[in-house]
This record gives C-alpha cells, sequence and structure tokens, in this order.
C-alpha cells in the first residue's frame, strides 16, 4: 500500500501539469471574497471602495505556486458592448487579514498584438533571452517585488485588446474607433468597472495604473493621458506614440482625440492633473520607435505629463525583455500609487 501511496503522489504532479481530471483545479470557479459592506467584520477604510458586485463568474486558469489564482471571465461590457475574455489576479496579501478594510491598487496589463484571443501577461512564462533556463511570470514578478519593497501588491486585469486578429494589417488602437467595437471603452470603462465590482480598490485615481508592450504600450499611455482623472500612471513597453491603425482613415477629428501627442499638450494647458509615464525598450529595438520615444519625452514630458526611460542594453522588443527588466519602472510608478493600508 505504501508503495501506491507513493506512486500516487508522484503522478499527482504529472496529472495536474497535464490537467488531467480529477488532478487538476483548472476551470473551478474561483471567488475574491466578494462580499459586500466590510469583510472579515471589518468595515472600510474611507479611501477603499468595497467590492460593488455582480460577483463575476470566474474560472480558474492557473495555480501558482504560492497558493494564488489566475482567473478568467467573459465579460459582456455594457458600456463599450463588447464581450471579451478578462483574466485577472490577486496577490496572497489580499487575504490577509491586517489588510481587509483595504484597497488594492490596480493594474491594467495590455498584451501587443494580436491580442485578440488572449493576453500573454496572464498565462505566460518568460525567459530573459534565449540562452536563459530561469522562467517568470507578471504575477511572480509583482509578489517578488512587493516582498523586497520596491512595488505595490497590484490586482492585475489583463484583458484581450483586439476584438479580431491583426493578420491583416488591423488593429483597433484601444480606442472607440467610428463604426468598429468600442475598444477605448472597453479598456477604460468596462475593465475597470469588472475589477470594481469584484475586489477592494481605491476610491481614487491613486490606485489605478496601466502597463503594456508594443500597441498595448501605446493604449496604456493613451489610456493615462486622456482619463487623468481616472488612471495616474502607465509603463509603456517598446510603444507606438501615435495612432496609426488604418481603421482611422476618414476620421481625423477622433484620431486627434486619441493621439498621446495632443493630449499631453492638452494636459499641459489645463495645468494638470499630473501623470507619470514609464518608458521602456530594448536598444535593438526599431529606431523610429526609440526616436519617437525621445522625442515625445523631449517635447511633452515637462508639467503634469512626468516621464521617465529604462533603455534595455541590447534588448530586443519582446515581453521577456521588458519583465525581466520591469523592477525599476513598477518602483517608480508605485512611489506614486496609494495602498494598501494595513488596519492598526
Amino acid at each position: 500500500m505504501a508503495s501506491v501511496a507513493t506512486l500516487g503522489l508522484i503522478a499527482w504532479p504529472v496529472m495536474s501539469y497535464y490537467e488531467i481530471p480529477p488532478f487538476t483545479d483548472k476551470g473551478d470557479p474561483v471567488s475574491y471574497g466578494q462580499a459586500g459592506g466590510g469583510e472579515g467584520g471589518k468595515a472600510a477604510d474611507s479611501k477603499t471602495l468595497m467590492p460593488t458586485g455582480p460577483q463575476a463568474d470566474f474560472k480558474n486558469a492557473k495555480t501558482l505556486d504560492d497558493g494564488t489564482h489566475v482567473s478568467v471571465v467573459s465579460l459582456d461590457g455594457k458600456k463599450s458592448g463588447f464581450k471579451g475574455k478578462v483574466w485577472v489576479w490577486a496577490p496572497k496579501e489580499y487575504g490577509d487579514p491586517k489588510f481587509a478594510s483595504s484597497g488594492f491598487p490596480v493594474m491594467i496589463a495590455l498584451p501587443g498584438g494580436p491580442g485578440n484571443d488572449a493576453n500573454y501577461w496572464a498565462l505566460g512564462e518568460f525567459k530573459k533571452d534565449k540562452t536563459s533556463t530561469e522562467k517568470f511570470s507578471l504575477e511572480k514578478s509583482i509578489s517578488k517585488w512587493y516582498q523586497e519593497g520596491k512595488g505595490k501588491p497590484f490586482l492585475l486585469a489583463m484583458p484581450i485588446l483586439n476584438p479580431g486578429p491583426d493578420d491583416k494589417g488591423i488593429y483597433w488602437d484601444g480606442s472607440d474607433i467610428p463604426g468598429q467595437q468600442k475598444m477605448g471603452t472597453w479598456l477604460t470603462e468596462d475593465v475597470p468597472d469588472l475589477m470594481k465590482a469584484n475586489f477592494r480598490t481605491i476610491k481614487s485615481r491613486d490606485g489605478w495604473s496601466y502597463m503594456g508592450s508594443s500597441t498595448g504600450g501605446f493604449a496604456s499611455l493613451k489610456s493615462v493621458l486622456k482619463h487623468p482623472d481616472k488612471f495616474k500612471t502607465a509603463i509603456a513597453n517598446g510603444p507606438d506614440i501615435v495612432p496609426d491603425s488604418p481603421l482611422w482613415r476618414g476620421h481625423e477629428k477622433e484620431k486627434a482625440e486619441n493621439n498621446p501627442e495632443v493630449l499631453a499638450k492638452q494636459l499641459a494647458a489645463a495645468k494638470g492633473p499630473d501623470v507619470y509615464i514609464a518608458f521602456q525598450y530594448g536598444t535593438k529595438e526599431n529606431a523610429k520607435m526609440i526616436s519617437d520615444v525621445k522625442k515625445f519625452m523631449a517635447t511633452y514630458g515637462k508639467g503634469p505629463v512626468h516621464t521617465k526611460l529604462w533603455e534595455i542594453p541590447d534588448g530586443t522588443h519582446n515581453g521577456g525583455t521588458y519583465l525581466s527588466n520591469m523592477e525599476g519602472p513598477v518602483q517608480w510608478i508605485s512611489e506614486q500609487m496609494a495602498g494598501p493600508t494595513p488596519s492598526s
């Protein structure tokens, strides 16, 4: 019997790895303790928005070594009219009783193209480069940096970016392009509403941030500049600086309304509110993108638009490069953000 038990212990991780029932919890319901009116009998502090409901039908997509879950839901966006998947993750600190009355900051993490069927930040395991053996993920990195005192314990929202594939050079620039699905409203209204419905969040913009790469970097940059009343910080990795989707053709007015250069100029004229944009790119990336980022910083990175640049030596245009060097940008934006606050 002992040998059978031993065999079971060996088999379990193997069966779990290959997601063979009943040895996997993939697809199981996941709850984040969305009870309203205070959790664990504690009333929310004044800066915290308790979960507003309704509770989403989250299903487990991945269980991390620390017992936390990346879960997924098909979100029917009430404001955009778009329906798509959103993956979410809460750090283990979210369940710590000392934070039971406190809101947590949210990072909305956006992929590059095609970004319509998945979000590589949600389930991706990255390597720094082709020769590296160490694997890491966004969730593990957020936990590590928090434990080292270098970042906030962010809640992560990881939505799809596009309503269709960009295999024909078509993409949506994270925007409400006339005649198209309202992807700007999806990213800046529906996804945040999902997080507010299901988690303890922070009422003010001090608890809301974006992070993205490539076209997701553009969407992150643009969303914060377009809605500085709702979002305070962004990390833009290898981003486009101006909208350039062919779907904008014939819609120059709306295109300008989603142009970070125009938005930054307007924010400067209005004298705020202050936003913080961390740029990151590899030195082996596209020369025009690098030039555009530097030009944007030199022209608009003043007054209420605070910018900071991290150049990655020999870095290329990929998520592994960005994530393995993201500690500095995360620490910088975290210093501008609120929460969570332990109860006394």
